[in-house]
């Protein structure tokens, strides 16, 4: 069975853990978005799943051992066919094989003949992921050009919490779409740490109002995602954002400038780029009101005098721990009798001393809360890079571009 036009044949594996009933979500996504799926789960796979429920959901037969249609070699023409390999959940002992170059079962098998990109989805309890010798294995398998995704943390089996969760199925998916979308490339962030920031500071008032702006963190979300789709070990300072963790992704919440402030300067200590996606207040009221603001008798409305918040991007760019340090902004601009968008997006370039400078037009239906976007990346060096409007996927992997170019 060959996969619609324009779709890709992926082998889904599927190792022995409890996340596998996570997976069938997964697969489910896949054969809906038109790819050809074969699965290949291991033994110990079936035992949480059976076969005919990866099945019905694929519409083709499981291939679970060698010796299956042994005529027609399968563990060498699954590989070989496949545009892409996946291996969710990723066990310990799956990836210990793998990354030995074990040939033991079909899967294992599957992963030495197949010459498309390979995707490894951890889930493990957090011992395990941590312990010196997972941590080899996924050293090995990156090394080797596979990407594996850092996992999740959050509730694992019984009533264990930490890192090693299965990411959810569909950020999982769309991790998938980015490897696809880039026609299999390198992963060209592997053993770069990088730095995102998404969504929009909140200064309050009071206990319950606040100034705040309308990004949704959708733009930041897309930039982290593609940088873990390219490899990266991705820390992400999410700012107020009402969005499902990104497959592959650190995660730092931060609500107010000064809280990102604080979390920037410590997440870029180390980091080899530090891209400044969200919005943050340029100004914050000056004192904080511990009770709600009443409505006075007479009419009145209350002052509130405001001052300047830290400027992070500025700090940053001066403040690089190491000269090889990569430093994007991003400018949400409109234009005015002073000048136009890329006027003041210049300008701004040149004040925050940064390498690139994201710039958007903003207005009351652009920019914002949209799954599209359209920008001019401006670069320190002069250059000008015009991205047509699009999904925000795409100008994330135009800016990741741009960065590699200058790691």
């Amino acid at each position: 069975m060959t996969a619609p036009s324009g779709a890709a044949e992926i082998v889904l594996g599927v190792g022995g853990g409890i996340a596998a009933y996570k997976v069938a979500e997964l697969l489910r996504r896949l054969t809906e978005a038109g790819h050809g799926v074969t699965v290949v789960p291991t033994d110990a796979a079936l035992r949480f799943v059976g076969a005919p429920t990866w099945a019905a959901l694929s519409g083709r037969p499981v291939a679970t051992d060698v010796f299956d249609d042994v005529h027609e070699v399968p563990h060498v023409r699954i590989g070989r066919r496949a545009d892409l390999v996946v291996v969710a959940p990723a066990t310990a002992d799956l990836m210990a094989r793998a990354a030995s170059g074990r040939a033991d079962d079909l899967l294992t098998s599957t992963l030495l003949t197949a010459r498309g990109p390979v995707v490894f989805v951890p889930a493990m309890h957090t011992e395990m992921w941590e312990h010196p010798a997972t941590v080899v294995n996924v050293e090995t398998l990156r090394k080797r050009g596979a990407l594996v995704l850092e996992p999740a943390v959050g509730r694992l089996t019984g009533a264990d919490t930490g890192k090693g969760r299965l990411p959810e199925p569909a950020e999982i998916y769309d991790v998938i779409t980015d490897v696809l979308a880039r026609g299999g490339g390198e992963p060209d962030l592997v053993d770069r740490h990088v730095v995102v920031s998404a969504g929009g500071t909140r200064e309050y008032l009071d206990p319950v109002r606040f100034l705040g702006n309308r990004s949704s963190g959708r733009q930041g979300y897309a930039l982290a995602r593609a940088a873990a789709a390219r490899g990266g070990r991705v820390t992400l300072l999410a700012a107020n954002v009402a969005l499902p963790d990104p497959a592959g992704v650190g995660i730092v919440r931060v609500g107010s400038a000064a809280q990102l402030y604080e979390a920037a300067v410590a997440a870029a200590a180390d980091a080899d780029a530090v891209v400044m996606a969200a919005a943050v207040a340029d100004f914050r009221p000056a004192d904080y009101t511990d009770t709600k603001i009443k409505k006075s008798s007479d009419g009145s409305s209350p002052v509130i005098e405001l001052e300047r918040t830290a400027d992070i991007l500025a700090h940053l760019a001066a403040h690089r721990p190491h000269p090889g340090q990569v430093v994007v902004g991003f400018a949400a601009e409109t234009g005015d009798e002073h000048g136009s968008v890329l006027d003041h997006g210049r300008a701004k370039l040149a004040s925050k001393g940064c390498d690139l400078l994201v710039v958007n037009e903003v207005g009351a239906d652009r920019g914002f809360e949209s799954e599209q976007n359209e920008a001019v990346v401006l670069g320190a060096d002069g250059s000008c890079v015009a991205v047509e409007t699009g999904p925000k996927s795409a100008l994330a992997h135009v800016v990741w571009d741009l960065v590699v170019a200058r790691l």
